[in-house]
């Protein structure tokens, strides 16, 4: 007949430590966490975590950040006849005057298809954006910067 043995949590339950002293707490002695014990001695765990892994290395550049959104043709297309209901955009006779900025958007990009008369300003858009936009008859108005080229120059 095989004795079934209660464990020793389950029996002391109530008790501050339930039978273990003052030791078994939590998950116990284990000396520390992550890289903890990675002193003067530890030339074996430099080799594991790599010669250069510890400290800082390496420099950024400081400069203006190329943090803006950006929206595509394709995107704007979609959902130009709700920036018209909201009044975020305008529509007289058949051009469609767009604020970008005022929407939120640093930059416009190429994808898609121009189907109507847009008279965009902006403050970044590419070469590309620029054909589509005056090839369908309308005006991209660039706020701060010139148009960018997306072309890779031969080495």
């Amino acid at each position: 007949m095989v004795v079934t043995k209660h464990k020793k949590s389950r029996k002391k339950r109530g008790s501050r430590t339930q039978g273990w002293g003052l030791v078994h707490r939590g998950s116990g002695q284990k000396g520390g966490v992550g890289r903890a014990g990675g002193g003067k001695k530890c030339h074996a765990k430099k080799d594991k975590f790599g010669p250069d892994n510890l400290g800082r290395h390496g420099f950024k550049r400081g400069g203006a950040s190329n943090n803006y959104k950006v929206i595509s043709i394709k995107d704007l297309s979609e959902r130009l006849e709700n920036l018209v209901e909201e009044k975020l955009a305008e529509k007289k006779g058949d051009i469609y005057h767009i604020d970008l900025s005022k929407l939120g958007y640093g930059k416009l990009l190429s994808q898609g298809e121009v189907n109507k008369k847009l008279e965009i300003k902006v403050e970044r858009a590419s070469a590309k954006t620029k054909q589509k936009i005056e090839g369908k008859g309308g005006k991209l108005i660039l706020e701060h910067v010139s148009v960018e080229t997306n072309t890779v120059q031969p080495s």
